[in-house]
């Protein structure tokens, strides 16, 4: 057998587990049930303005939070 051949990758999950834990001790997840014609056209101009979903729903917290927080 050839010593400098590639050994295939073995496919694991460890990687992906980990990731899983991480996000689920520091992120939580927020559903909303809205039209799907509100929803395509959201997700028509987050896709023409290079943004993503995540990103706009995070400004918009954090802009709410800022002019709504209690006092």
């Amino acid at each position: 057998m050839n010593e400098n051949a590639e050994k295939p990758k073995r496919k694991t999950h460890t990687s992906t587990e980990v990731k899983r834990r991480y996000n689920s001790k520091v992120y939580t997840r927020v559903f909303a049930d809205l039209p799907k014609d509100l929803v395509a056209t959201f997700k028509e101009a987050v896709k023409q303005n290079k943004t993503t979903t995540a990103a706009i729903f995070r400004k918009t917290i954090e802009q709410y939070i800022a002019e709504n927080a209690p006092k």
